[in-house]
Parts: C-alpha cells; structure tokens; sequence
C-alpha cells in the first residue's frame, strides 16, 4: 500500500530523513584535559580522556567499555573535573555492594587529595542510617561512594514519589483509552495487560500513601542530600524497567513486572535530569544490551529521554515500530522433541539512525576497538577428553 503511490513515498522518505537520518555526531576530544589534582604516578589514556571530555561536554553519558578498558578511572576522573569546572557540587557514586571499599581505595589513589565520603555496612544498619546520610547532606564532599543496596535505601520525598506514579497512572489511561478508541476489544491481550498494569500501579500508589500517613516527615530526603550528579557502575543491574506496550507476549521483548530497585533508579535519575538540564548522570557497564530488544529502550529512558519525546518515540510500540522487526518462524521446542511457531522480535531495522540517537549520549568502546591499548592476557585453552562412566553409557 505506501509503495503503491510514489507522492506517498516521498512523502514518508523526507520526513524520516528530518526526523532520523539527520544527525552528525559530534566528536569529543580529551587531549586538551589537564585534571589537576590528579596523581602524576597515573597516566590516563586517550579513550579514556576522550570519555571523560564526553561526559563534561556532552550530557548524560553511558560508559559502554569492555571490561578492563578503565570505566573505575573514567567515572572519578569525570566526578572532579565536573566539580573543579563548576559544573557539579556533589557527586553520589553508586557500586554494588563489595566493591565499595575498593572503589573508595581507587578514588583516594587517582586523587590523594579528595574529599570523599565511603559508606560502610553498619552506616546503613537502622540505627546508624539517619547519621550517616546527615553526614552526606551537611557536608562538602567531593564524592559520596556507596552500595547499590544502601542508595535504595535513601527515599526521594513522597511528593515527587506520588506525582511520578500518578503520571505513570495517567499514562497508561490515556494508552487504554486510545486503545478503546480504535475499537479494540476489552478481551484483547494489550487491553488486559495495560489494565492490570493500571491496577498495579494505584495498589502502590495507594500502599505509598498509607506509608506517609504513618510519618515519614524526619527522615532526610534523596533531594536533600544536595547531589547533583548520580554516577552508576555496572549500570546493566538496573536493566529491568518496566515496558508498557502491546507486544508483551512476543518473545525478546523483556515486559519485565515491577522490580522496585530498578523504578527507584528511574526516579532518581529524572530528578537528576530536571535540575540539571539532562547533564548529571553517568552510567557504566560492559554490557548495556545482553538478552532482550527492550534494553536500547531502557538506557534510551534512563539517559536520553528529552530525544525520546522530541522524536515521538517515548511509548516502546513506537521505538519498536521504527527500529525493529517482528518475525514469525518455527523454532525447536524447549524439550527438543517438535516444532511450534514463535513470534520473536529478533531483528533491528534503521541501525545506523538507531545507533546514532544511542551514540549521542553512548560512548561505546569494544575489545576490538581496543587492541594494543588494554593489556589482556592471552587464554591457554586445554581440552581434557573425559570417557563416559559406565552409568552416563546406560542413561
């Protein structure tokens, strides 16, 4: 039907190339980057200075590095340049949980003379929680290191909690509703999915108001603390963002349910992104896709909302329709025994403007890329044949 009428065709063709296939990427140069106060007895490399010029000049940035390309270096190197420019004030570096100390010891080595606050386990013990997060609010550190675990731990107040999950609510009413409006049947998959999604959302909506009754007025808020840049290691952790979309039987469409931490993340980071004009998230991981379609999507949410909506593609099904495809095709059955006919979304259409919307914030850098920069040693691959005890040959 679209290639059938050539002025339809046209049509379409210039308006994906303004919306799409219009952008140059811009290059950042790290070489002119001098990072005073940074210990002499550390050089840094130049993919390395190139990153941390990204996340200076360039807005949020994702550290997509392989491993042992120096991500640890990148994010702390990035937290003091940031502060000595002007352009933060305080840093919150989350972790997961046993690399905190480590990282504090990274910190202290790459910069002896920073003024850094490392959570303990005990500092968020119940009796110590409300200390030791005093402590990140009324002092002037440089960077604040702590467990992925214990950041859930610091709440954002119940205001903007509560009016993030009524936009939720309404967003997902508004989807139904043009949903009804096209004459889809209340029967319909996508309807039943978007309703129950409606219904979870108002039950901890609701489960969140009966907390604030109970007072929670004394407890220092996430706002409080003064952060204004949130640097996230191994960033892949917090993939699982909730999807609300029609395809949500299709296989490779990770419709992950609620997953508290994940949702938490998501609330810090567009705080972060209001009060500073999309400017004061790190994000760092070897693997920012790993199983499912949906993670482009994720880190697309997390980082780079404000692209999402001026492109019209801040709802899946419309990211989906413009960059992927759903094919139909037999597959093997888990147990091994038939066939059956999988509907997979499994393929990427439009790559390269696809790519080029995720480079813009995305600092990607492979093994590959890396050759000869990054000292990996060689792997010395033995095969050990084994023979089959005498009751593996029976089975």
């Amino acid at each position: 039907w679209l290639l059938s009428d050539p002025t339809r065709v046209k049509e379409i063709q210039e308006y994906y190339n303004r919306r799409f296939n219009s952008v140059r990427l811009r290059e950042f140069d790290g070489s002119k980057l001098t990072f005073p106060g940074m210990t002499n007895t550390i050089a840094l490399k130049p993919h390395q200075k190139d990153a941390i010029a990204h996340s200076l000049f360039g807005g949020n940035t994702l550290f997509a590095h392989c491993v042992g390309a120096g991500k640890t270096f990148e994010m702390i190197a990035s937290i003091m340049e940031s502060k000595r420019m002007g352009l933060s004030h305080k840093a919150l570096m989350v972790v997961p949980n046993h690399l905190t100390a480590q990282t504090g010891e990274e910190f202290q080595r790459l910069y002896p003379r920073a003024k850094i606050l490392v959570a303990q386990k005990k500092d968020f013990e119940k009796k110590n929680r409300q200390e030791f997060i005093s402590r990140i609010a009324t002092q002037n550190w440089d960077a604040v290191v702590i467990g992925a675990s214990s950041f859930e731990k610091i709440k954002l107040s119940a205001e903007r909690e509560t009016a993030m999950r009524q936009r939720a609510i309404d967003e997902l009413e508004d989807k139904l509703f043009s949903l009804r409006a096209q004459g889809v049947s209340p029967k319909d998959f996508s309807v039943r999915n978007i309703t129950k999604l409606i219904t979870n959302q108002k039950n901890r909506l609701k489960k969140l108001e009966q907390q604030n009754r109970k007072g929670m007025d004394d407890v220092i808020t996430f706002e409080e603390l003064g952060v204004d840049k949130l640097v996230i290691d191994e960033a892949h952790e917090f993939k699982n963002l909730e999807v609300m979309t029609r395809h949500a039987r299709v296989a490779g469409v990770g419709t992950t349910d609620h997953v508290q931490k994940t949702w938490d993340l998501y609330q810090k980071t567009q705080y972060i992104n209001e009060i500073t004009n999309n400017k004061g998230v790190i994000f760092a991981t070897g693997t920012p896709v790993s199983n499912s379609m949906t993670e482009l999507f994720t880190m697309q949410r997390y980082l780079a909302a404000p692209r999402l909506s001026a492109q019209n593609l801040s709802h899946f099904d419309a990211w989906a329709a413009n960059f992927g495809e759903i094919t139909v095709g037999m597959e093997l059955k888990p147990e091994g025994r038939d066939y059956q006919l999988k509907t997979r979304f499994a393929k990427f259409h439009n790559l390269p403007e696809l790519m080029n919307m995720f480079k813009e914030f995305a600092d990607i850098r492979t093994s590959d890329m890396l050759k000869g920069t990054i000292k990996v040693p060689e792997a010395e691959y033995v095969v050990e044949r084994l023979q089959p005890s005498e009751e593996q040959k029976e089975i």
